[in-house]
């Protein structure tokens, strides 16, 4: 149960950076570059279409390393706990999403259509990204 609770936190700690990065981006491009917001035009504003495709960046960066931290501390690593890191990461990954950019309404919240339509490939591409992070941080290992 301990390793579940400390992949849990990496977790929680990776997606929470790579949200902050997404999201300062965004405004450094609104700001800095003077791209139009969503208050300036339809969508998400021209500021935050212009990230979508460093989205998968962001994530193949950061995932792998918080992987790495996790699956560097546990004894008797076998590939089984690769695979379950794997599995436990991007299932919790399309959950939160779901929830916290869909369902829940905020003012950078989108519609399904949004999220998982029009967010293509770049939904996609992060979740094969995070889904695959385990497996990268354990070639490193």
């Amino acid at each position: 149960m301990k390793n579940v609770l400390s992949s849990l936190i990496l977790y929680i700690i990776a997606y929470t950076v790579v949200t902050i990065i997404g999201m300062l981006h965004t405004i450094f491009n609104i700001v800095v570059l003077k791209m139009k917001s969503m208050k300036d035009s339809t969508g998400m504003g021209e500021g935050y279409e212009k990230t979508k495709p460093w989205h998968p960046l962001y994530n193949i960066i950061i995932f792998p390393l918080f992987a790495f931290l996790y699956l560097n501390g546990l004894e008797g690593l076998v590939l089984a706990n690769v695979i379950a890191l794997s599995l436990l990461w991007g299932t919790i990954t399309i959950i939160i999403d779901l929830i916290g950019w869909v369902l829940i309404k905020h003012p950078w919240s989108l519609t399904f259509k949004e999220f998982y339509v029009d967010y293509q490939p770049w939904i996609t591409l992060i979740y094969l990204t995070i889904y695959a992070s385990p497996f990268i941080a354990y070639f490193f290992i």
